[in-house]
């Protein structure tokens, strides 16, 4: 399973979220390894810029910013239905390269989930921006990073900077112009945060195709055979 998503992405955390229900409802009827994948949703973005995220909104769509507030509100409604913590006034976005780059390095390190989500929850749940640098170190320490490798990895702008692109490139190959874009097996491609019954039905197929279940044939009446008490005579 390929997850391309962005930080930034309200839908990408919330729509993980669903899948994520999906994987637990199926859990014992398939196997499913995730790999989470690199996609920017404002590259053009300067580093260091950083904007309150209503207004942004509301110039970005047209809109006005009571609209946007709006938006931001329903978002939290809709998280919070999944057992998320969002919070709808105060947060401000930025510019993900970086984090994306620290993601490729918790992916080189077995991390690759524990440091989305803490990327995740710091973005969307917790006071403090994840768009400080000091922010950033702390939160990938703390979901197990090494604070070395971190500072390395953000001292030197080459480091995963082809990973990322690479991510970003297949995307675009595949189609994807937004986030959160699901592929299973290569086969299927899933967009937008669907419900949880859709992921569901959609992982249970891919599965079955796979590995399609066994039919059994019974056969003659006689064809004996042996079970855990034993042999019958």
């Amino acid at each position: 399973m390929d997850i391309w998503s962005d930080i930034a992405c309200p839908w990408c955390y919330v729509g993980k979220a669903r899948f994520d229900k999906a994987v637990q409802q199926l859990d014992g009827k398939v196997a499913v390894e995730v790999r989470h994948r690199s996609f920017e949703l404002d590259p053009d973005r300067e580093p260091g810029e950083v904007d309150a995220v209503v207004p942004m909104i509301a110039k970005k769509y047209g809109i006005s910013p009571a609209q946007a507030q709006a938006n931001e509100y329903k978002l939290g409604e809709l998280a919070q239905l999944e057992g998320l913590e969002y919070r709808t006034e105060g947060r401000d976005h930025g510019n993900t390269f970086d984090l994306h780059r620290l993601l490729h390095l918790a992916s080189d390190r077995g991390l690759e989930a524990e440091v989305w989500q803490a990327f995740y929850a710091a973005n969307f749940a917790d006071e403090a921006s994840i768009f400080d640098r000091g922010r950033v170190v702390a939160v990938a320490v703390a979901a197990g990073l090494d604070e070395a490798e971190v500072v390395g990895v953000l001292d030197d702008p080459e480091r995963y900077r082809d990973a990322v692109r690479a991510d970003e490139a297949e995307a675009k190959a595949l189609g994807a112009n937004g986030v959160p874009f699901f592929v299973i097996d290569e086969k299927y491609g899933v967009s937008g945060a669907q419900p949880t019954a859709l992921f569901a039905e959609i992982l249970e197929r891919a599965w079955d195709e796979k590995k399609p279940a066994i039919t059994t044939i019974a056969g003659a009446e006689d064809a004996e055979a042996c079970g855990p008490e034993g042999c019958a005579i």
